[in-house]
């Protein structure tokens, strides 16, 4: 019989961890797939898209900005939201392929 190791830190799984917990959420799922399919998009952009309160979006931004998931970049009067790491969207695809039985 072979020998099973855990193949992550326990750092690595607590930032695994940590990221997962701040993406479990239909709206933030939300954000990121459509980010992924603009690159970067503004608070009216997303609010006009997804249909919800401006608090509420801004929320659910400040939450995944604070998580690393997105930052920002402002030009002029806009503030451009982006992804900063394009392989969580590979997570999400994972997932939404999952077949529960």
């Amino acid at each position: 019989m072979s020998t099973l190791k855990v193949r992550l830190e326990k750092k690595q799984l607590e930032q695994v961890s940590y990221v997962l917990k701040c993406v479990a959420h239909p709206v933030r799922i939300s954000i990121i797939d459509l980010l992924e399919q603009r690159q970067r998009l503004t608070v009216t952009e997303l609010q006009e898209v997804l249909g919800i309160e401006q608090s509420l979006l801004s929320h659910h931004l400040t939450n995944l900005r604070d998580k690393g998931v997105v930052d920002t970049q402002r030009e002029g009067k806009n503030m451009y939201y982006y992804l900063t790491d394009s392989k969580i969207t590979t997570i999400i695809s994972c997932i939404k392929d999952f077949k529960s039985r």
